[in-house]
């Protein structure tokens, strides 16, 4: 009787075996498990024969926003070419090479696909030209960019003053003295002076000023040193009612001098061919000093010589 007892007591306290439902969850998590690690493995190999294969090779690279650059000096900058890996391709590196085209103000460069590189390029504005012992493009942030050539077919102002050592061991401040020059050239437009006498000459003297040549004739306009927008505009005024003045006679101007500072509403008038000066509310004479000989626009050359590159 005790051992039957004994026998009972321990067929209670034997552990049920698992439900079916719990082995069934168990083996699909096995084999979940053995699945995943396939997937990964076949995934990585894939990714490994795309990266290494034929798929991803670059099948073009495209540039668009061009106007004066060509697509071939562009793409030759690059230091992917087609054939190479897209996936790898370093697209910051291929926008900084192609930067260094002097035409090139910047560039964005995406992946693409069909397999290919598209390069979106901004173009630099060219302003004004520079003699710097030599002629260079200028653009609207006043750096000097590339040498001027005949295919350029740019008809702008030339700006003068400066020299090659300005530009080589002075190049900090000469560029926001370009800078001042370009917004002058824009005051000049806004006055509404471009189609009465535009402007083919800017000179910069480090102690006259700037003096302007204007129209077919290239009259000198002797504006002085001008501090401030609001001189600029009060000059550019005088300036414009002067000019209008001058046509209405049918009279020509030699040299309009708009540089007394102690007198800055005084406008003084040498006409051309004369030896007279205007007379009228607010013009004096001219001063012995101003009757010289002047250089006038783009009579001031030098030899073509190239610029190192930024």
């Amino acid at each position: 009787m005790a051992r039957g007892r004994n026998r009972r007591r321990v067929d209670r306290e034997r552990p049920a075996p698992p439900p079916s439902a719990l082995r069934q969850g168990l083996k699909l998590a096995g084999l979940w498990s053995a699945g995943l690690v396939v997937a990964s493995a076949a995934a990585a190999f894939g990714l490994r024969s795309l990266a290494e294969g034929e798929f991803l090779r670059i099948r073009s690279i495209r540039v668009k926003g061009l106007a004066r650059a060509t697509a071939s000096e562009v793409v030759a900058l690059s230091p992917v070419k087609e054939g190479d890996n897209l996936v790898t391709a370093d697209v910051d590196a291929i926008a900084q090479a192609i930067a260094r085209h002097p035409w090139v103000g910047s560039a964005d460069v995406r992946r693409r696909l069909p397999p290919s590189i598209e390069v979106r390029v901004t173009e630099r504005e060219p302003r004004a030209l520079v003699d710097l012992g030599g002629i260079y493009l200028v653009d609207k942030g006043g750096q000097v960019f590339k040498r001027a050539a005949p295919g350029d077919g740019l008809d702008l102002p030339l700006i003068t003053g400066f020299t090659r050592e300005d530009y080589l061991e002075r190049r900090a401040t000469l560029e926001p003295q370009l800078r001042g020059l370009l917004a002058l050239m824009d005051a000049y437009g806004r006055e509404g002076l471009g189609p009465l006498a535009p402007v083919s000459e800017l000179h910069k003297d480090a102690d006259e000023g700037v003096a302007l040549y204007v129209g077919d004739e290239g009259t000198q306009v002797r504006l002085g040193q001008v501090v401030g927008e609001e001189e600029l505009q009060q000059k550019l005024g005088r300036l414009h009612r002067v000019l209008e003045a001058l046509r209405a006679d049918g009279r020509r101007a030699e040299v309009i001098h708009l540089e007394d500072r102690s007198h800055p509403d005084r406008v003084a008038v040498r006409l051309s061919g004369r030896g007279a000066e205007k007379e009228g509310a607010g013009v004096g004479p001219a001063s012995a000093r101003e009757e010289g000989a002047r250089e006038g626009p783009g009579r001031r050359r030098g030899r073509d010589a190239p610029l190192p590159r930024r």
